[in-house]
């Protein structure tokens, strides 16, 4: 019902976007966020937005670089990524919540397959 897509290759310093298209159900009154793992660690919160008022919040790791955003007529939430860094190397989850906000992934009941976003140095 979550799909990510827009993952690739990119130098350092580059920028990528990538988006969580829903279907099957509208994910309007949900919280949204991304999360990604890299090879051998935990899966990592990465960013997050409210439904209601559209608050969003960020890992101190991307912070002022990557950006979210929602366009609940598309059911579709996206992750602006600029000045990428070989550390942001991972596969990116996006997923859903329907009880709000939170860094946890264990809140969020829907998953994405996850996109490959891969950083060159």
């Amino acid at each position: 019902q979550l799909q990510a897509s827009g993952g690739g290759l990119v130098q350092a310093g580059g920028s990528l976007r990538i988006s969580c298209a829903a279907s099957g159900r509208t994910f309007s009154t949900y919280a949204m966020a991304w999360f990604r793992q890299a090879p051998g660690k935990e899966r990592e919160f990465v960013a997050a937005i409210t439904w209601n008022d559209g608050s969003t919040y960020y890992a101190d790791s991307v912070k002022g670089r990557f950006t979210i955003s929602r366009d609940n007529a598309k059911n579709t939430v996206y992750l602006q990524m600029n000045s990428l860094r070989p550390e942001d190397t991972a596969v990116y989850y996006c997923a859903a919540s329907p009880i709000g906000y939170s860094s946890s992934y264990s809140i969020y009941d829907y998953w994405g397959q996850g996109t490959q976003v891969t950083v060159s140095s």
